[in-house]
């Protein structure tokens, strides 16, 4: 049995990943307390289920034996992947707003953003049990396929993300690593290369002909090379590495394609995302 459980934050897309999941074929269940998700478990696999997806926030009971129960259930062989979406306070606020929607902490005596703050501690614990998203500038399509490109890989051992952003969109909040290249030459100020990216040829030769690009790029590769093997014995699932230049369509791009290729290559298994491309 293959059983995803969603969480995180109240407005950050759990109810996109959770039909996104079963549009792929999981049979989804939608804010189940904590206590009964062993019971379940049972019943789904005595009929024959295999592939289940059930989303869990603050509002389920319990939230906080889920370590213990997810730690219960890899035990007796159930593959367990947990999906932590996030944004930041500004956006959810917005869609709060927006929606009119009243978040499940608010009261009279807390405004929106304290009771955003005061879920994300709440939630804090969780948010290392698996693999995190920050669906801040996400689209709801792109949402959608990254937790499709989630879910196709298998869950033993270690996945590295390699994701490209712009610093003037704001860092990633679940990155683990956070690699500047904003101090290399910008293809952005050539007018034939500036409506391209760095997946495109011409960018792509542009800043491999530039030699402070290649020694940046030997000492970013270098450095996850030889602190991976620390993140594999500390039973990380995912580490997330993100490659930031000014808006994250260049050089960013450019680095995050070639440190997927070169990791893949050597039998990693790779998740390769672009934020800032539509």
């Amino acid at each position: 049995m293959q059983l995803v459980i969603v969480t995180g934050l109240s407005g950050s897309g759990k109810s996109v990943v959770l039909k996104a999941l079963e549009d792929s074929g999981y049979y989804c269940v939608d804010n189940l307390p904590a206590t009964l998700l062993p019971h379940i478990s049972q019943h789904l696999s005595a009929v024959a289920q295999e592939r289940v997806a059930i989303s869990m926030d603050t509002r389920s009971a319990a939230i906080e034996t889920l370590p213990e129960l997810m730690e219960k259930l890899k035990a007796q062989g159930i593959s367990v992947q947990l999906l932590f979406l996030e944004s930041n306070v500004e956006t959810l606020v917005k869609r709060f707003s927006e929606t009119r929607r009243r978040h499940p902490l608010s009261s009279e005596k807390t405004t929106l953003a304290e009771s955003i703050l005061y879920e994300r501690e709440l939630l804090e614990p969780l948010a290392s049990l698996g693999h995190r998203i920050d669906t801040s500038d996400l689209s709801t399509n792109t949402l959608r396929n990254w937790v499709k490109d989630f879910v196709s890989l298998d869950s033993s051992g270690l996945t590295l993300l390699f994701a490209s952003f712009g610093f003037k969109h704001g860092i990633p909040l679940d990155a683990d690593l956070v690699f500047d290249v904003r101090c290399l030459p910008n293809p952005h100020y050539d007018p034939l290369l500036r409506p391209l990216t760095g997946r495109d040829a011409a960018v792509k030769d542009f800043l491999e002909k530039q030699e402070t690009v290649q020694l940046m790029y030997a000492d970013i590769c270098g450095f996850v090379e030889r602190w991976l093997p620390c993140f594999v014995r500390d039973n990380r699932s995912y580490l997330t590495i993100a490659i930031g230049c000014t808006g994250g369509q260049h050089r960013s791009v450019y680095f995050v394609e070639r440190l997927g290729q070169h990791f893949s290559e050597l039998q990693q298994k790779v998740l390769v995302r672009h934020r800032e491309l539509k």
